[in-house]
């Protein structure tokens, strides 16, 4: 099987621009996910954001998941659990309005390398969405713009956490999905993996890799451009050793923004009849993939459709 696609951004600055470009390209093609590299985000930044979210779940949420897993019988399980995952959790909210001086437990110096992660990525987040358009043919700016409600987009990061488990053939630490929202960066652990993503119908691993920050594609892009680029299903596998640190950041939709294939992506004869993908207030498409957000995606888009025929 082909190699997991990493991209050395600083290669769009030189002669190997359109080499990078193609690879940008037929990662979104053909993967949905990527791993980036020389990002424009500090190393030694990065590092100290993994060392504090480390000591933040040691001191703040090891007991409380420890006090979990006793409380729902998850030790020695003997069963298959399909209902819940093997992870500690907590929810940042960045824009349109922050929550952070609401998240008890956080220290001030937490609190102040998360704020500014989040506009780092945020920048990234837009630059790689202008990569998009100029390989989709799309004017400059206009995936960003889509994503524009009222209030802008929405963005929002989950840390989490996957201790190690003991029967990891029992429970997933987190259970296939796509995502259901716009680009996706994910800053992993550098030595603990477990994330895998569905390729051809196989499992394949996305490697760890030090200071790189993971890219995958939500519902939202697949809509946009009309199905050229596919969200992947994923899941994470427990791991019988070893902690792995998981902060995902969610570049989002705002929840009014009205969502629809890019006309320019469309075909002739798909402009004239009803298209592939519907359009929907994205507020919605969330309120149904709350319900059903580990089911297969195609029933979600024919729902929306069938809301927007209605």
């Amino acid at each position: 099987m082909a190699k997991f696609p990493v991209i050395n951004m600083e290669k769009l600055n030189g002669e190997e621009r359109a080499a990078t470009m193609e690879l940008i390209k037929d990662a979104c093609d053909n993967w949905g996910f990527f791993e980036v590299l020389n990002h424009g985000i500090p190393y030694d930044f990065m590092d100290k954001i993994e060392s504090l979210t480390k000591e933040h779940y040691k001191k703040c949420m090891e007991q409380r998941f420890k006090e979990l897993v006793a409380s729902k019988a998850l030790e020695g399980l003997q069963a298959e659990v399909t209902d819940m995952d093997w992870e500690s959790t907590f929810y940042l909210r960045h824009l349109p309005e922050s929550n952070m001086a609401e998240i008890p437990d956080l220290t001030d110096e937490y609190r102040k390398v998360m704020k500014e992660f989040a506009l780092k990525l945020e920048k990234l987040a837009e630059e790689l969405l202008d990569l998009f358009c100029e390989n989709l043919g799309l004017e400059k700016g206009y995936l960003k713009k889509a994503f524009y409600g009222a209030k802008g987009p929405t963005f929002g990061t989950k840390v989490s956490n996957y201790p190690p488990c003991p029967t990891p053939d029992k429970i997933k630490g987190l259970r296939a999905h796509t995502d259901a929202g716009g680009i996706i960066l994910l800053f992993q652990d550098p030595q603990v993996g477990g994330l895998q993503l569905l390729k051809d119908g196989e499992w394949v691993n996305v490697p760890p890799l030090r200071h790189s920050i993971v890219i995958n594609l939500g519902d939202q892009l697949e809509v946009i451009t009309n199905g050229q680029y596919k969200s992947v299903e994923h899941r994470v596998i427990a791991q019988t050793d070893g902690a792995r640190m998981s902060i995902a950041s969610f570049y989002n939709p705002g929840s009014d923004a009205v969502i629809y294939p890019a006309p320019a992506l469309l075909e002739k004869e798909e402009e004239e009849k009803e298209g592939l993908y519907p359009k929907f207030v994205f507020e919605d498409y969330m309120k149904l993939y709350a319900l059903v957000k580990f089911q297969v995606k195609e029933p979600r888009f024919e729902a929306m459709k069938a809301i927007a025929t209605a």
